[in-house]
């Protein structure tokens, strides 16, 4: 795959399962009788390090990739780790953002 599709990739994969699994979350502490929006924002500092996880494959190609470069000399393939990696934690901060700005939580966990 070309890089641009994958670095767009990432940050709305990591956007997604932050945003998704969070909001479904808390429709289950709502069904249990929790604070459903306490939940969510629980959920979603939770969830930061699966987002970027899921982001970039769930497998451990990245960490080969970086191996690569660092051994055998493709700085390229460091630096497009390196970039997809920051593309996904941008899309779980993003999520992170959103989730604080519709529960109104800012830290009280």
């Amino acid at each position: 795959m070309a890089f641009l599709p994958a670095f767009i990739q990432s940050y709305f994969i990591a956007l997604g399962v932050l945003l998704g699994g969070s909001l479904i979350g808390g429709f289950g502490a709502f069904l249990t009788g929790e604070p459903p929006l306490a939940t969510i924002y629980r959920f979603a500092n939770s969830l930061k390090i699966w987002a970027l996880i899921s982001a970039i494959g769930g497998t451990f190609d990245t960490f080969y990739s970086v191996e690569r470069g660092l051994f055998q000399g493709e700085t390229r393939n460091i630096i497009k780790q390196m970039l997809l990696i920051l593309s996904a934690i941008g899309g779980a901060q993003t999520g992170v953002i959103i989730i604080t700005w519709l529960t109104q939580e800012h830290g009280s966990s």
